[in-house]
């Protein structure tokens, strides 16, 4: 069984609610546009950090983190990219590495918009955490964490702040 937070589109920032609401996750998953190495390293020295970059991300970060990560934990297969798409709307190259590689979970960000949702056609859990940064469109900063146990996703909870509220 293992704990993750899933978190995306920090750009540059880490609000003091990451460390209390992640502070029983095994692992932070970042869906990319971390903003700087320095917000990386912030999370990795607080629990172990998988990422992948995103549009925004300069060199730095992107010779740390690579643009998709495919691995395997617990009974699952995740695939985890910046930029994607969710169901009946994925990008063609997308859709193609879906069908070749049929993770068991799919997590991208980019979008700013928190979506799980169930893909029946490709049999696939399809996580967008949203934002937890500053910079962007979006009203609400939010995050995910997530048990995984085995093949079964479990006690699924979402983070909501009001983007506009002081820290």
């Amino acid at each position: 069984m293992k704990k993750i937070g899933i978190i995306s589109d920090t750009h540059c920032t880490v609000i003091p609610q990451v460390f209390s609401f992640f502070k029983d996750v095994d692992e932070i998953w970042h869906a990319g546009d971390i903003g700087n190495i320095e917000t990386a390293e912030q999370l990795a020295a607080f629990k172990p950090l998988r990422a992948v970059y995103g549009n925004c991300d300069d060199h730095v970060v992107r010779m740390q983190y690579p643009e998709d990560q495919f691995f395997h934990i617990e009974d699952i297969d995740v695939y985890m990219t910046h930029i994607g798409g969710y169901p009946g709307k994925y990008m063609p190259e997308i859709r193609y590495i879906l069908n070749e590689k049929k993770p068991n979970l799919y997590i991208c960000g980019h979008s700013h918009i928190l979506k799980v949702m169930n893909d029946p056609k490709l049999n696939l859990l399809h996580i967008n955490p949203g934002a937890a940064g500053q910079t962007g469109f979006h009203n609400k900063i939010t995050m995910i964490r997530l048990v995984i146990d085995g093949k079964t996703f479990k006690d699924l909870e979402i983070f909501e702040l009001d983007r506009n509220r002081s820290f």
